[in-house]
């Protein structure tokens, strides 16, 4: 029997960062786009570096964006919409309780503040392959905050000598990168009905409620959909 390779936790840690360093490339690209983004719709530096440090969740930060009006901000309905959004990080930190388990609740707890699509899915597929540690999880899940602070800070710094950002073709940039965010999601054809579900209410709430409630209605109406979808297609295994 081998005797356990020394700083085993420390190079399980480095190889979560090697690993993950493509991925984290990816969301700086869209990390800069939040940060133009988010200074044409009126936060300053500091509310950036606040929301993408502690918030830290770039779906719900871009849903917030539009619904983002300073002087008036719609506190409960952002809370609402960012909570809606952020459900399956919820579902993704259940599946890693075996992995934090040997941790101290507190340290398990702040482990899970890393949990996000990527270091999730990266992490669970090296599990399957017997190769992966609480130290490998949290050097993806560090990288990923460190590339998403990094690039939504610099993203509004530059944004702020971006007078028009129609010229660049940022308009269409919350749109392009909410899509892409939306296909990365995308598990197979057991999406389609909570996500045309979502889409439709959304569509009708907001041709009759002024204001963003459309976001809300849809994020409730959609995961409705799909736990009940869900709950039908284990009814038909049973039966």
């Amino acid at each position: 029997m081998h005797a356990p390779a020394p700083h085993h936790g420390r190079d399980q840690f480095w190889l979560g960062i090697r690993m993950f360093t493509p991925v984290a490339i990816s969301i700086a690209a869209y990390g800069l786009v939040w940060g133009v983004l988010a200074g044409q719709a009126g936060l300053s530096v500091a509310e950036v570096a606040l929301m993408s440090g502690l918030v830290f969740a770039g779906s719900s930060q871009f849903v917030v964006l539009d619904m983002w009006m300073p002087g008036s901000l719609p506190i409960a309905s952002i809370v609402i919409a960012t909570a809606i959004v952020n459900l399956r990080i919820l579902l993704m930190s259940a599946t890693l309780r075996p992995l934090l388990a040997p941790l101290p609740r507190w340290r398990a707890l702040g482990a899970t503040f890393f949990v996000t699509d990527e270091s999730w899915a990266m992490t669970m597929t090296e599990i399957r392959k017997g190769g992966a540690g609480v130290a490998f999880f949290l050097g993806t899940g560090v990288l990923s905050w460190l590339a998403w602070m990094l690039s939504t800070l610099t993203g509004r710094v530059l944004g702020a000598f971006i007078d028009d950002p129609a010229r660049y073709g940022l308009d269409f940039a919350f749109t392009a990168t909410f899509l892409a965010l939306l296909l990365g999601m995308w598990k197979g054809r057991g999406d389609l009905v909570p996500w045309i579900v979502a889409a439709l209410a959304a569509i009708a709430t907001s041709r009759l409620v002024d204001g963003n409630w459309y976001i809300i209605v849809g994020g409730l109406a959609g995961s409705l959909a799909g736990a009940v979808a869900e709950w039908l297609k284990e009814r038909r295994h049973v039966a």
